[in-house]
């Protein structure tokens, strides 16, 4: 099994570094298909924010690890049908990628709970069949989630194609597209993009939050379907 500790704490060394550069930058772990034991051995080496991408394996490891105090994103595409149990589970959802689950996600986020934090998911490099909305429309996306008191607006979330991002140049048009945002909505403060194989180059180009899964935990476990 994969050495966790040794591997958390190069990463994190890596973003320490980016930060005596100036740059602050998030880990967040990426925990789907692994089980909820080995988030723990995560968290207990200080880790507190965990990606997930299916939610009812998510919404399960959410409460056997309730008592530990974690921050769980939802890093995968969200159906409407799933925005109920998302906003009463997630502290964030960086997948929005079209107007119709806004006001899902709002209504159903439980007035007990902090606003759900968003990030719009962009398909950067526009490709045919891939979750995300167009670069073009997330001004409009944007402005509709800040116009929900329930849903807080943090930013921008990208999966360039693989074939493509080690060269910066997709994550250098987020990185404009973040800033041009920001004009409208300042109070934004995360630009999620770059994994376990790009997540230096996204750093590189401003990343403030990479999403490791493989290079922390090790290779994927095979998972169950999600219901």
């Amino acid at each position: 099994m994969p050495d966790l500790a040794q591997n958390l704490l190069f990463l994190q060394n890596a973003l320490a570094a980016c930060a005596a550069g100036g740059q602050s930058v998030g880990l967040l772990a990426v925990s789907k298909t692994q089980a909820a034991e080995r988030v723990a051995e995560c968290a207990a080496l200080g880790q507190r924010a965990f990606g997930e991408n299916y939610v009812q394996e998510a919404v399960a490891k959410i409460s056997a690890l309730s008592a530990l105090g974690l921050e769980w994103h939802l890093i995968g595409p969200l159906q409407s049908n799933k925005c109920k149990t998302v906003a009463e589970h997630f502290d964030w959802v960086q997948t929005v990628d079209r107007e119709k689950i806004v006001p899902l996600l709002a209504q159903y986020r439980p007035a007990s709970l902090p606003p759900l934090n968003v990030l719009i998911q962009v398909n950067i490099d526009e490709e045919p069949g891939k979750s995300g909305c167009a670069p073009e429309a997330a001004g409009r996306l944007a402005d509709l989630i800040d116009s929900f008191p329930r849903l807080r607006l943090r930013g921008l979330m990208a999966i360039p194609d693989p074939a493509h991002s080690t060269d910066g140049a997709a994550f250098e048009r987020m990185h404009a597209l973040y800033r041009s945002l920001l004009q409208r909505h300042p109070q934004m403060d995360t630009l999620s993009m770059g994994m376990s194989d790009d997540y230096p180059v996204a750093i590189a180009h401003g990343a403030t939050l990479v999403r490791v899964g493989s290079a922390l935990f090790g290779p994927r476990p095979p998972r169950s379907e999600d219901p």
